[in-house]
């Protein structure tokens, strides 16, 4: 038992070490432990494997540059390396002119395809073509035919309740109720439309009423 407790340690102990072991960092006493431990350990052989590869991956040279400048200069070496290779099949009696024209066409083709692009991008913020535009798509819903009040009753409300209520009022559904709640109640009597909204407003699971008719106390609503 004291000898498996002893190797769990020595192994603990070791694992934190292969980072270190891994840059060089580490002791010599340390590294020929390290040493001595991995060929009986294949998790510490595993670990080790991906220290290395994260050790690779941050010593590794960037792939992308950064610098603008540093970027245009490589760009440029590598279209002068590839000319010097395509002016191998220049003829020597071609004129000096059409030589020096022939290796510097795509370096210049580049710069001039690369202007093109910024006069085009200048062009179209200039023209104001890339600010979006917002239109909306609320239409008005035309009414109902007869549509007196439009209501909005508490979700508890049974329809016995719900009836009774407009009863009262002498109104009656006409469309309803929408994704808001919202009912569209028309009279069925002769009944001011006032009146039929201050009958509704009087009951406690009416939470809102209002009369889309003019001078008929919409106003009041609450």
């Amino acid at each position: 038992m004291t000898i498996r407790i002893s190797a769990a340690c020595e192994h603990e102990e070791l694992t934190v070490l292969i980072p270190w072991y891994v840059n060089g960092s580490i002791g010599e006493d340390e590294r020929q432990r390290v040493d001595a431990h991995l060929p009986s350990c294949a998790n510490c052989r595993d670990a080790l494997a991906q220290e290395r590869y994260v050790y690779r991956g941050m010593n590794a040279e960037p792939c992308v540059e950064y610098m603008p400048a540093t970027s245009l200069k490589r760009l440029q070496a590598r279209l002068d390396g590839t000319d010097a290779s395509a002016r191998a099949d220049v003829p020597p009696d071609l004129p000096a002119a059409e030589k020096t024209g022939r290796r510097s066409m795509p370096w210049q083709g580049l710069m001039a395809a690369s202007i093109a692009v910024m006069a085009v991008a200048v062009t179209l913020l200039a023209a104001d073509r890339w600010v979006p535009k917002y239109y909306t798509t609320t239409v008005s819903v035309p009414r109902p035919q007869g549509e007196v009040i439009r209501a909005v009753f508490s979700s508890t409300i049974t329809l016995d309740e719900l009836q009774s209520i407009l009863d009262a009022a002498q109104l009656r559904i006409v469309s309803g109720p929408t994704e808001a709640g919202v009912y569209s109640l028309a009279a069925k009597s002769r009944r001011p439309v006032g009146s039929s909204l201050a009958s509704l407003r009087a009951h406690a699971d009416v939470r809102f009423a209002e009369s889309t008719q003019a001078g008929a106390g919409s106003g009041d609503s609450p």
